[in-house]
């Protein structure tokens, strides 16, 4: 397994809350990060803002160039941006991990709900699009403002990451472990990942009724 912290991170929307959260996090790490964008501007703009509240190694282009850039690559996309923005990059990320966070969720007046996704998951429509990437899913249940504040030294989380390459998940693993009191845990082939995207409903009904950040927690491991 490739040293996680020597790899180049790309995070594709590392515009959004979520993407710029990890960033933060991996930043500060010590891991060198590249924040991606459709228009490169804003992603410098993001890539200056991670590097000040993260004291790391940041910089920003757009998608196509933090693609080709990055050993590992996030997505983080908005879900109506996701199958177009993958079909465009299969080139540069062939070869590469890829760790999908997207939730395809929808929000009415009775709350967040999943969406369906005829390959199943967001998560297995990336790996219809990029059949030459190693396609995982993980980082779905983090909070973007408990990872945007870095007065929260110990962030109390289980992350779950799938995949069908044992080795890239083991990866991941890794990669998730670099924030601190986060675990990696392996959570099952990527077919299964539609119940975890699936899964962010529930906590958002639960911290909008707590006021919380709540994530997860697997016990006995």
């Amino acid at each position: 397994m490739a040293e996680v912290r020597e790899m180049t991170v790309g995070v594709l929307g590392g515009t959004g809350a979520q993407g710029k959260g990890l960033a933060i996090r991996w930043a500060r790490a010590g891991i060198d990060v590249v924040v991606g964008s459709r228009k490169a501007e804003r992603a410098e703009q993001a890539a200056a803002e991670i590097a000040e509240t993260s004291g790391g190694r940041v910089r920003g282009l757009d998608n196509a160039g933090c693609a080709a850039a990055a050993d590992l690559v996030v997505v983080g996309l908005p879900w109506d941006a996701h199958a177009e923005t993958l079909q465009a990059l299969r080139e540069p990320l062939a070869g590469k991990i890829v760790v999908d966070c997207v939730n395809p969720l929808g929000f009415d007046k009775k709350g967040p709900y999943a969406l369906e996704v005829p390959e199943g998951s967001a998560a297995q429509q990336a790996e219809a699009l990029l059949p030459d990437s190693r396609v995982t899913a993980a980082f779905h249940h983090v909070s973007a403002v408990t990872l945007a504040d870095l007065a929260v030294t110990h962030v109390d989380l289980d992350v779950l990451v799938l995949g069908d390459d044992r080795e890239a998940t083991d990866v991941v693993r890794g990669l998730a472990d670099t924030i601190p009191g986060v675990r990696g845990i392996y959570g099952g082939r990527l077919r299964n990942a539609g119940q975890v995207e699936a899964l962010t409903a529930n906590l958002i009904a639960i911290n909008r009724r707590y006021k919380a950040h709540a994530g997860l927690r697997i016990t006995d491991v």
